[in-house]
């Protein structure tokens, strides 16, 4: 039964609990965990890299998501003189940054076809040094529509950020460790928001706004000589090296026998046991559908890259490979039509939609009576979300693998991903907590402390609520996790726009307690669609199977999987 329930996407044999499985396993005290994916034979292969360099390439990913991150959020702190100096409202200036948060969508669609084509190395390079271009020409902005252009360009440049750190932790590690990396990432992300109003609050008082733009330059100059000098390639065709390996815990005898063939023992006890939760639905495909692993590299030469070769910009074979790029650009857009992956999009655009919110309001409210606070104070409240970041990174980093693990062996070692689900429950109650905190605070003139205090509560929640969404989306469709990361992003981040874009008069027009309790109510209401998910969500995956790998199947013929 246990090759059935593998053949659901998003459902995986974590735990060998009965210590009977022909699989490799991890070291130390998780020793009955099964390696998913397993890795291949070749010392290149970044599943078999050594700590070292699984921990510099996370280093090197969360450089670039914080250097980019507070590039785009440097402005926050600051919106007050750079509204004085360039005659652009607020409004002007948050709708700009709306335009900047479409195109982290959009861009994803880009990046990740040129990442899936050519490698994610050249992806981080070219992108760093694009960013540094467009931090160099906004100091000297002077019309709307030359603001928009410059975020929609910092929006295309900075894209990556969104999608393809988080593909790069899924090259390098295994299911059972990427909780913590994905946190990592989203300690970063968090960390740039937090950051960057901090410090350029300080050098807007210092030197002048114009610094402001010219610092993050100089960030992403220091930033393309760190990734060029120490961030390796992680794409890697594993495939050709898999010689009698397995598959997420399964010998291949058990996957070139059909699921649903009658021969097989698992299946005709599923067929005993019709009313099992577990049993197959009977639109699995057979194992002709599913891609297999090639042999083909036994004889192939297995020696580690030099240190030299690994400084080249892009993989030489990966330029010599057939053009598919305008194939791998749309199938993002044909992930739409998977329910789970519309979903993560969806909850993912809803906890991070706070933050928006509360970046594109801080500034107006404190800045003004009767908190009057000098740009640089401004700065120093956003120590509050850098706390509410760490919090939950440990939250969804340290505590969520071990509550991962621990309700798979309760599961009988099988990990279903809406495990993950259960890590909204603060939300329920924080979400609506902070909101109403920050709102009704600031339209009764409360201590600022308290206005601070919420800012924590917001930032601790939209953290743990992107980190969540990703690990979900990437748990129920692995095999796709590049292309499901884009959809989602592209979701997130059009409802980002959205509240970019309206979020000024949202608030100026039903002021800020009745804007708050409203938002409130509506944090509350889309966090309250786990339960739906959870109770459903396997059978969705089920459905779907057929479908998925069927599309695993395309993107092994584009070059997709590795």
């Amino acid at each position: 039964m246990a090759s059935q329930i593998e053949a659901i996407p998003g459902t995986v044999h974590l735990v060998d609990a009965q210590g009977n499985m022909q699989s490799q396993h991890a070291k130390g005290a998780d020793h009955d965990v099964v390696l998913v994916p397993v890795p291949s034979c070749h010392p290149d292969d970044p599943l078999n890299w050594s700590l070292r360099r699984k921990y510099l390439s996370a280093f090197c990913m969360s450089a670039y998501v914080l250097v980019i991150g507070i590039c785009s959020s440097a402005l926050y702190s600051t919106l007050g003189p750079l509204s004085d100096a360039t005659g652009l409202t607020y409004n002007d200036l948050n709708s700009g940054t709306g335009y900047m948060f479409l195109f982290f969508g959009w861009g994803c669609i880009l990046w990740q076809a040129i990442g899936i084509q050519y490698g994610k190395r050249p992806v981080y390079l070219l992108t760093t040094a694009g960013t540094l271009g467009v931090m160099l020409w906004q100091p000297h902005v002077r019309s709307n529509g030359e603001w928009i252009a410059t975020k929609i360009l910092q929006g295309i440049f900075g894209a990556p950020i969104e999608s393809l750190a988080e593909i790069t932790v899924s090259d390098v590690f295994f299911t059972h460790e990427r909780g913590k990396f994905i946190a990592l990432y989203a300690l970063a992300l968090g960390y740039s928001n937090g950051i960057a109003p901090l410090i350029m609050g300080f050098i807007n008082d210092g030197q002048g706004y114009k610094w402001v733009f010219y610092w993050c330059a100089i960030f992403c100059a220091v930033l393309l000589l760190v990734i060029f000098f120490f961030m390796e390639e992680t794409k890697f065709d594993r495939a050709q090296y898999m010689t009698g390996q397995h598959i997420e815990g399964r010998p291949l005898s058990s996957i070139n026998q059909s699921p649903t063939s009658p021969d097989n023992k698992d299946y005709t006890e599923s067929k005993k046991n019709a009313d099992s939760s577990h049993a197959l639905a009977a639109d699995i495909p057979s194992h002709e559908d599913i891609p297999q692993i090639s042999p083909k590299g036994i004889d192939l030469e297995l020696t580690k890259k030099s240190r030299f070769a690994r400084l080249k910009p892009i993989e030489v074979q990966n330029l010599r490979g057939k053009n598919r790029l305008l194939r791998l650009i749309g199938r993002p857009i044909m992930l739409l039509a998977f329910p789970i992956i519309f979903y993560a999009g969806f909850i993912y655009g809803c906890n991070i939609v706070w933050l928006s919110v509360l970046n594109a309001t801080e500034s107006m409210v404190l800045s003004n009576p009767p908190y009057s606070m000098s740009t640089s104070t401004v700065g120093l409240t956003f120590i509050s979300p850098l706390v509410g970041t760490t919090l939950a990174c440990v939250y969804t980093g340290i505590f969520g693998d071990r509550f991962i693990l621990k309700m798979a062996r309760r599961n009988k070692g099988f990990m279903e991903a809406e495990h993950r689900l259960w890590l909204f429950l603060p939300s329920l109650v924080l979400i609506p907590a902070g909101c109403i905190l920050f709102g009704v605070g600031a339209y009764h003139k409360v201590h600022w402390f308290g206005l601070v205090f919420a800012m924590g509560i917001i930032s601790f929640t939209t953290t743990a609520g992107s980190q969540i969404s990703i690990a979900y989306c990437i748990d129920c469709y692995r095999d796709l996790a590049s292309e499901a990361l884009a959809t989602a992003i592209i979701i997130r981040n059009t409802m980002s726009f959205g509240i970019g874009y309206g979020v000024t008069p949202w608030v100026v027009n039903l002021g800020f307690q009745n804007a708050f309790i409203l938002g409130a109510f509506a944090g509350l209401a889309h966090n309250l669609t786990i339960f739906v998910v959870m109770k459903w969500g396997r059978a969705l995956r089920q459905r779907s199977a057929e479908k998925y790998w069927k599309t695993v199947k395309e993107g092994a013929d584009l070059d997709v999987n590795h």
